[in-house]
């Protein structure tokens, strides 16, 4: 019976240099300006190839109703001051920057 070939690091190394993961492929969106994956829709405005597949703010309209659909079946005020947590103070620059 012959004796079993070892397989040293440098070949296992060398099988798996393809394993690696790849950042994705990213093109500027001519409308907006931001980035988005190749081939595919904006989005953040909904364009692709200079024209408008999906209308970006009807479905932010439809998302919002729906929340606040959900809100008042539970028995929350929308509208109310406490329940909006989205709300985010604006940073000072010059305070993050002085030391304590």
């Amino acid at each position: 019976m012959s004796s079993r070939m070892r397989i040293t690091s440098g070949k296992a190394g060398s099988r798996r240099s393809h394993h690696g993961i790849k950042a994705p492929r990213l093109s500027r969106c001519v409308k907006c300006g931001s980035f988005h994956l190749r081939h595919r829709m904006c989005d953040t405005c909904g364009y692709y190839k200079d024209r408008q597949v999906v209308d970006v703010n009807v479905k932010i309209a439809k998302k919002n109703d729906r929340r606040i659909a959900k809100m008042k079946s539970l028995g929350i005020d929308p509208d109310a001051k406490e329940g909006k947590k989205d709300e985010v103070k604006a940073l000072d620059p010059k305070k993050l920057s002085a030391k304590s």
